[in-house]
């Protein structure tokens, strides 16, 4: 807004009273924008979409004489070109990158309807109002509390993440909870997370991402740059971010991947200490990231793909070694199959790809493999993967191999160390992709978005316009042997002796026999195997046009003491036909079923009107086996209504439970006192000064008899403490 020149008006000039530029959350702008949910003293919108502002001055506001504009200002070099500062002027003959107008000019009370662009900056902007006197421009003063954010506006069809289906927009922009799924495809779990994108921190912590990767403001606009700056910056490699990878399995100086429940957390301990957070495996990652997306109005959603290929060496290959008689040769076989692993998709335009290829775009943080120098990857077009476009940025070769690469069993020849392939299993890898369903507990299986069917004439195509892109496969097609080998499905729990079965089926008009080399191993999720914990040579004779069943026993007392987290088991079985020098395979991941949580919600306690009511919370656990459970820690979270709390239990005994005292749980009505003056009278049972519990700005405090503690609320935080109270069976306050 710049000076303008010649007289003034013949009346007084115009001014602000700096106080009432109202720029804070109210019931007009956060339901239109759809940022109710954000637990903020600050008004944030969303852009391509009018929000309002409230400024009012001196006398009433004359269009035809006076001229003012709102100013907003971000970075620390605003300029006008760059779009960091952006004059909003309501005359029609002054443009703007932003629309300005009157919506209301009441007495001395002008409201300013405001639509951002909506390609503008994302990130949180200063806000200021200038007036044109006779005197030169004149400014309101900085005052922080009249800051406002701009998100990304899935809701706004110029946006470049417009999502039209309703229910996606929903699930994947406003859901705070949600379902991580893992395990096996065919012997699914689920891990239920609290993302918490609209916690008090949470929305300030993803824009301090940002600016520690020193992200340029002028670039934050764009969802592209957004999303690959931040798949870097969820992992700590070479950049300090947000979460230190462990799959080691010692996790004493952190907390152990399996352990978090929730994102927020993560994300004000990392913005608060300013250093990466121990520790995380795919799933934590893929939530966390998850919460960035959506905290920022960017629509995602966390995808698991079961049985996913981590290649060594860039191809479509992952390569199982064999010696001469069948056995895996354990030292030279170096690529790995993920039992599963997680990832995020975003919702966004892609006008740098052709037509089509824009939609659910893959990025993952994990920190796998480097791209442009960084441990980062993505986003890479889904439609580009399923159609094998791999040329397109970023990142497209390695996810397609993800969920496309052949298992290649290859025999080497021990005299002058040759391989040659002895069998292709191309449905192994990928054999599952999926994802929350919108509105539901319930999966979504969305393999047919990554790949075409397997075998079907469109996934040959597929497959060769990625080789004509440079990802290699194995073309030689070994005969198919004449006898199967298939392990069936079990479910087995954590401690329990069971029964391995592989059954045999030979196919041709001539007896078969089958040496075989079957290997149980202790494995992390990632494939990695910890310790072998069995190994058997059976030989098998197969009648002409006969099945046989070979059953092996397999003991808890071999397994149990060699268990790593997660409790994965891997069984291989492979063979060799003796007529026919074929080699059969076989194999089985067996995720063990750990003993359930029990939880279970008391009644309300308190029940007079305008009462804050609080529940409780009890975890049961029952140790289910023939020994003690040492160094056993709980962890609760309870989105909204209470934040993470620990327990630890040591021993748990034989048959034992519960795990001590329930947790208290206060309304989240607790959560919008932060107003209150004067005293304040709450009932939370079980108080401990170790276990003091903080809602807000309060303290909420009590004993196990359920005495109540009277607060004095300052204005700078929790004044002492002073007295207890009882409430009587009516609810009302007596002396105690």
């Amino acid at each position: 807004f710049m000076d303008v020149g010649g007289h003034g008006p013949t009346f007084g000039p115009l001014r602000t009273i700096l106080p009432t530029l109202n720029v804070g959350p109210d019931e007009v702008n956060t339901p239109q924008h759809s940022t109710h949910l954000y637990a903020s003293d600050h008004l944030i919108v969303r852009r391509g979409q009018e929000f309002q502002l409230k400024v009012t001055f001196d006398r009433p506001y004359k269009p035809s004489d006076d001229q003012f504009a709102v100013e907003f200002v971000i970075g620390g070099s605003p300029q006008y070109s760059k779009g960091t500062y952006i004059p909003v002027s309501v005359a029609k003959d002054r443009q703007s990158p932003w629309a300005g107008r009157v919506v209301d000019s009441t007495d001395n009370v002008v409201t300013v309807g405001i639509t951002p662009a909506p390609d503008c900056i994302v990130g949180k902007w200063r806000t200021y109002v200038a007036v044109v006197t006779p005197y030169g421009i004149r400014r309101t003063r900085r005052d922080e509390s009249r800051d406002l954010y701009v998100l990304f506006n899935a809701w706004a069809t110029g946006d470049s993440v417009f999502l039209d289906d309703a229910d996606e927009r929903e699930e994947c922009v406003l859901n705070e909870v949600g379902v991580i799924y893992h395990g096996a495809y065919d012997d699914m779990s689920e891990r239920p997370w609290n993302f918490g994108q609209f916690d008090y921190g949470v929305l300030d912590a993803c824009l301090f991402i940002m600016d520690k990767a020193a992200m340029p403001i002028t670039n934050r606009g764009d969802a592209i740059k957004v999303a690959r700056k931040a798949s870097a910056m969820l992992n700590s490699h070479d950049d300090d971010g947000v979460l230190v990878g462990n799959w080691s399995g010692d996790y004493t100086y952190g907390v152990a991947p399996t352990s978090w429940t929730g994102s927020t957390e993560i994300l004000l301990n990392y913005s608060s200490s300013k250093t990466p957070v121990c520790y995380a495996q795919c799933w934590v990652y893929a939530a966390v990231f998850n919460t960035f997306l959506r905290c920022l109005g960017i629509p995602a959603r966390v995808v698991t793909n079961f049985f996913s290929a981590h290649d060594n060496d860039g191809n479509l290959k992952t390569d199982v070694i064999l010696d001469e008689n069948g056995r895996i040769d354990k030292h030279r076989t170096k690529d790995s199959i993920w039992n599963y692993h997680c990832w995020n998709e975003c919702y966004m335009s892609r006008p740098d790809l052709p037509q089509g290829f824009g939609g659910w775009q893959a990025v993952d943080a994990t920190p796998q493999e480097t791209s442009d120098g960084m441990y980062r990857c993505g986003p890479a077009s889904v439609q580009a993967i399923k159609h094998g476009q791999i040329c397109f940025p970023f990142d497209a070769p390695f996810l397609f191999a993800e969920v496309n690469s052949d298992v290649v069993f290859y025999s080497r020849n021990p005299r002058d160390g040759t391989l040659d392939p002895v069998k292709v299993n191309s449905s192994h890898v990928g054999r599952m992709v999926v994802t929350k369903v919108p509105g539901q507990d319930a999966r979504r299986d969305i393999t047919d978005q990554y790949k075409f069917p397997e075998g079907s004439p469109e996934e040959r195509t597929v497959l060769e316009k990625a080789e004509e892109y440079g990802c290699h496969r194995e073309k030689a097609t070994p005969p198919e042997a004449d006898v199967e080998l298939d392990m069936p499905l079990m479910e087995v729990r954590v401690g329990d002796d069971f029964e391995l079965k592989l059954e045999f089926n030979n196919t041709s008009d001539q007896a078969r026999t089958v040496d075989v080399y079957v290997s149980g191993n202790v494995v992390y999720y990632t494939g990695v195997t910890s310790s072998e914990f069995l190994f058997k040579t059976p030989r098998v004779i197969l009648d002409p046009k006969k099945a046989e069943k070979q059953v092996m026993e397999v003991r808890s007392q071999d397994y149990m003491r060699k268990l790593v987290e997660q409790a994965n088991l891997h069984f291989i079985a492979t063979g060799k036909v003796k007529e026919t020098g074929q080699i059969i395979t076989s194999m089985r991941v067996v995720t063990l079923h750990t003993p359930k949580l029990s939880v279970e919600v008391g009644h309300i306690m308190l029940h007079t009107p305008n009462s804050l009511e609080e529940m409780m919370v009890t975890v049961e656990f029952t140790n289910p086996f023939k020994f003690n459970l040492e160094d056993v820690y709980v962890r609760v979270e309870g989105p909204g209504v209470m934040p993470p709390k620990y327990k630890h239990y040591s021993p748990v005994d034989v048959k034992g439970g519960p795990f001590g005292p329930p947790f208290p749980v206060v309304h989240d009505q607790l959560l919008r006192l932060a107003h209150i003056e004067g005293e304040l009278v709450v009932l939370a049972p079980h108080c401990q000064f170790s276990d003091l519990l903080p809602i807000g700005c309060l303290i909420v405090v009590g004993d196990q008899a359920y005495h109540c503690c009277v607060i004095s609320k300052l204005n700078d935080g929790v004044g002492v403490m002073f007295g207890h109270a009882v409430v009587g069976e009516q609810g009302e306050q007596e002396a105690y």
